[in-house]
């Protein structure tokens, strides 16, 4: 018997088979495009999503004869969100995190509630990227599509549709929403009724580790699946990455290093405050009950090295190919421990925390007729992880006193990339063996909603280890602070020019 863990992401899907014990022995990932119909648009065809779910879903249930799949449970990214009809056809692309269209709602929202008011009800900081504020969009400029939906669905409530049952969506996805009240558990009837969206139109919330039925026979038999596989309330990829990480009360955080990095502690209690609204700091449900999670992130990741690889990378992607290395592996290669003298905004979609701008673009400073290729890669590895730092001293402010990072995600695979964030950022940096977390923890919840996990806390306690920890050198340490001293004054000097650039774009 096996549990398996979903994991839907923004550039791919994944899947992880784990034993009852929280050992993982069989994988399978697909990955898909990001499509940009229009500058600061980023959409995903959740057509192309679906196919990928189902040839990862098709190739891990052979991958599982010998030991059948019992229960499924889906992490999936955030606030992405798309209409589909009656008949379950999806009526527009799904609209991602770091779309920039609804940039304009805030000032909406603050024609009805404050900031605070909002954060106390949803626990969210204001912004543009949450679902219901892309509901709204479509509502105002697509009225058609509007009324032609039946529902409008995260992925973790889609890939629930697909499989053959009902649309349920985890309390920590259904926040992400900014629809949820979330000391409730419910739908906010007073954020909807000022949005005039009808909570019909959304999938059901319900808490991780639910069960939400069994994937009907026919389902299953296209799919390869064992009969009766049970599908299990799941969680957001963040804090399902933090239970993943056995993140399971204060001092620690979960450091994902995917597509969007992200550093996420949990906390024993809802924490709204004028600190947390001030630096845009959300509090919202963990995947375990009683717990609260809150997140601070960067939109380029991993995704500026993937950039990298489709514009510059092409010959590393051919000696991949070839050789059967991994291509960020070769692109890395040759990059010193030491820091180099560039510096790089990864402002190259929207900013996530502290900044919430829109119109932030990235740059790279200090380039020259003799700057090699290795000291841009370089450069990129160091600007998420500025980027990060800003954020950890921001967290700081508001009281979170963290002490050591887990990493997980595809960046921790990378030990370069792992010490020259614990350089950085001046603490310790401990590494999973399993950097798949997020397929972990919500494989673990699948297992407790199905009665084969008694405790899901001792499971992820025992089954968590350590590959490696990199503690900071100190003399790079004091290297590296230096440049951030002045890599915080980048994103100032060029948020006005940055701002005409955007208004040129439009």
């Amino acid at each position: 018997m096996s549990l398996l863990g979903l994991d839907v992401g923004t550039t791919g899907t994944k899947a992880v088979a784990f034993d009852v014990e929280g050992k993982p022995f069989a994988s399978a990932y697909r990955e898909y495009p990001l499509l940009s119909p229009r500058p600061g648009w980023q959409e995903l065809d959740p057509e192309t999503v679906w196919s990928a779910i189902r040839d990862v879903l098709k190739e891990i249930a052979a991958k599982t004869a010998s030991d059948p799949i019992r229960a499924i449970g889906i992490s999936a990214q955030g606030e992405a969100v798309h209409a589909v009809d009656k008949d379950h056809r999806c009526l527009t692309n799904s609209v991602v995190t770091f779309d920039a269209r609804t940039a304009d709602m805030p000032a909406w929202w603050l024609q009805h509630k404050s900031r605070t008011e909002l954060a106390l009800i949803t626990g969210m900081p204001l912004h543009g990227m949450y679902s219901l504020n892309k509901i709204l969009w479509f509502k105002q400029n697509q009225p058609d599509v509007y009324r032609s939906a039946w529902k409008w669905l995260c992925y973790e409530d889609f890939v629930h549709l697909r499989l053959g049952l009902e649309p349920t969506m985890s309390l920590s996805l259904a926040a992400r929403t900014m629809a949820l009240d979330v000391r409730a558990g419910q739908w906010s009837r007073d954020i909807l009724s000022i949005a005039d969206v009808d909570p019909a139109l959304l999938a059901t919330p319900a808490p991780s580790g639910r069960v939400v039925g069994s994937i009907p026979n026919r389902v299953c038999d296209e799919l390869g699946l064992p009969k009766g596989v049970v599908v299990v309330t799941g969680g957001h990829d963040q804090p399902a990455g933090a239970l993943g990480a056995g993140i399971l009360s204060g001092g620690e955080a979960v450091y994902a290093t995917g597509t969007v990095e992200c550093i996420c502690p949990i906390f024993t209690s809802y924490t709204v405050n004028s600190k947390t609204v001030e630096n845009n700091l959300c509090c919202y449900p963990s995947c375990i009950q009683g717990l609260y999670a809150s997140i601070a992130f960067n939109f380029t990741g991993g995704s500026l090295l993937k950039w990298y690889r489709d514009t510059f990378g092409r010959e590393d992607a051919r000696q991949a190919a070839e050789t059967g290395q991994s291509v960020y592996d070769i692109i890395c290669s040759g990059i010193s421990p030491e820091p180099e003298n560039l510096l790089l905004l990864p402002h190259f979609t929207v900013t996530g925390t502290p900044h919430f701008d829109t119109q932030s673009r990235g740059a790279i400073l200090g380039l020259t007729l003799h700057t090699p290729r290795e000291q841009v890669v370089a450069a990129i590895l160091s600007g998420v992880t500025y980027e990060m730092k800003l954020n950890l001293e921001m967290l700081q402010s508001a009281g979170v006193v963290l002490k050591r990072l887990r990493a997980v995600g595809g960046g921790a695979k990378s030990r370069t990339w792992v010490q020259r964030k614990a350089d950085i950022l001046g603490m310790p940096v401990a590494v999973l063996e399993t950097t798949e977390a997020a397929a972990f923890g919500v494989a673990m919840l699948a297992g407790r909603g199905v009665g084969v996990i008694p405790s899901i806390e001792n499971v992820v306690k025992h089954a968590v280890r350590f590959a490696y920890v990199c503690e900071p050198d100190e003399t790079r340490r004091r290297a590296f602070q230096e440049r951030f001293e002045v890599y915080r004054d980048v994103y100032p000097a060029l948020r006005d020019i940055n701002r005409r650039l955007a208004q040129i774009e439009k």
